[in-house]
């Protein structure tokens, strides 16, 4: 697809791998709402660096767990837009949980976690592909999911699940959504930034060095590597769909991902 002159919209577009999908669309002449839960003054500052590359640029707040905000928003984007052709699904969250403490896994934490990384994706694509449909032209839906849901290693064991379930219902809806819009996902390794730092805490930096001389590749991924895949599967071959793109630096080849298994 030529994005040139389309509409899209990224959820959890304020930061990190959100921020520079949003801004690698813009550079290419694609209008974007930015959507955010919490993160506003970033939401905002997104949106008037996308005007600033003279397209449209929008920010607007919306959980995704609920739907009423989820078809509300691509109103929004339609109507400030003028059409929308893409939907970049990066909104996510967890909590940060040893794999062995099972009982510090509570129904909160299912639900919620079930709520935005695999409920809201598919309530943004139902909308989504509606309106695409109503503009008359072909549209993609990018999911971004995780090493997490291939390894079932990450920050807990529901986000493992809820990003499993993510590529599953990724190829659900590459046949449901077919031949009109394309859906694919991306699974990123570890990301750099401010998730990480968020959750790891004082073990960051110690959990960066491993992964930097453990992975294949020597680094680590940065918010730029991810929304480069995202945006190739967005622009590169219309025939492809259905597809999860593993962009890790090597983490499911490398030898770690063994040794990281929990002991029974």
């Amino acid at each position: 697809m030529n994005v040139e002159g389309k509409g899209a919209i990224v959820t959890g577009g304020g930061t990190g791998v959100g921020r520079a999908t949003a801004l690698d669309l813009a550079r290419r002449g694609c209008a974007v709402l930015i959507n955010y839960s919490r993160s506003k003054d970033e939401a905002e500052q997104t949106a008037a660096d996308i005007r600033a590359l003279g397209v449209r640029g929008v920010a607007v707040q919306a959980d995704v767990a609920d739907d009423a905000a989820c078809r509300a928003m691509v109103e929004t984007a339609v109507r400030e837009l003028g059409r929308l052709d893409v939907l970049v699904n990066n909104a996510g969250t967890t909590r940060f949980i040893p794999h062995d403490r099972l009982e510090d896994v509570t129904t909160e934490d299912w639900e919620r976690i079930f709520a935005v990384n695999l409920h809201g994706p598919f309530q943004c694509a139902r909308a989504a592909a509606a309106a695409i449909r109503a503009g008359g032209d072909e549209g993609e839906i990018v999911n971004v999911a995780s090493v997490a849901g291939i390894a079932a290693m990450g920050s807990s064991i529901p986000y493992c699940a809820s990003k499993a379930a993510l590529l599953n219902m990724t190829v659900a809806l590459a046949r449901v959504l077919a031949p009109k819009i394309r859906v694919n996902a991306v699974a990123p390794g570890f990301i750099e930034g401010r998730w990480l730092k968020g959750g790891l805490g004082a073990n960051y930096d110690a959990a960066l060095k491993l992964y930097e001389d453990k992975l294949p590749l020597g680094r680590v991924c940065q918010p730029e590597d991810v929304a480069a895949a995202i945006v190739s599967l967005i622009t590169g071959s219309d025939t492809v769909t259905g597809q999860t793109i593993v962009c890790d630096s090597g983490m499911l080849i490398a030898d770690f991902v063994a040794r990281s298994k929990p002991r029974t």
